[in-house]
């Protein structure tokens, strides 16, 4: 009778995978000087809830029903972030325009041009509409697109996949 796999596996793989991408975001921005415009900010976000929610799922592995609902919140986190990527590689294409939020940081109404220039030139701003690294013609968020589609799909898979009890275990 084949070995089935730990309920642990899943959550931990998406757990990893949520880890890898965060910090290479953060390794090319600290490291590698590239810059995340508003739209790659709100794509960090989506693996900072799908991280919590594969947490919760490893956490909670032992009961099914709790594991299975953190990870279906993981895999809709991975779709909430496939359709910001999308969104931004569109932007990227010039197909539409971005957020108003993706022209300019936000900057108080009130400051004297002395405080906005030295806000501007203080703080490193990217576009959204500038691929700023790109690899066989993909950008990052186009990158970011398929690896959320992917982890969504795995997330979901292991969610809505039906459990068989084994031999003298039962599985609640």
């Amino acid at each position: 009778m084949p070995r089935r796999p730990s309920p642990r596996l899943w959550p931990a793989l998406l757990a990893a995978a949520c880890l890898g991408a965060l910090g290479a975001a953060l390794a090319s921005q600290y490291w590698g000087g590239l810059y995340p415009c508003v739209l790659c900010i709100y794509q960090r976000y989506a693996y900072g809830a799908a991280l919590a929610a594969a947490l919760a799922a490893l956490i909670l592995a032992d009961r099914a029903d709790l594991r299975r609902l953190a990870l279906l919140i993981a895999g809709l986190a991975f779709l909430a972030g496939a359709g910001l990527a999308a969104f931004h590689v569109g932007v990227e294409q010039k197909w539409w325009e971005g957020l108003a939020s993706c022209s300019a940081p936000g900057l108080p109404a009130d400051a004297s041009v002395d405080e906005l220039r030295r806000l501007l030139l203080d703080q490193p701003f990217a576009p959204c509409d500038a691929v700023a690294w790109s690899l066989f013609g993909l950008s990052i968020a186009g990158y970011n697109l398929i690896a959320s589609i992917v982890l969504a799909g795995l997330a979901l898979r292991a969610a809505l996949a039906k459990t068989r009890p084994t031999m003298g275990r039962s599985l609640s």
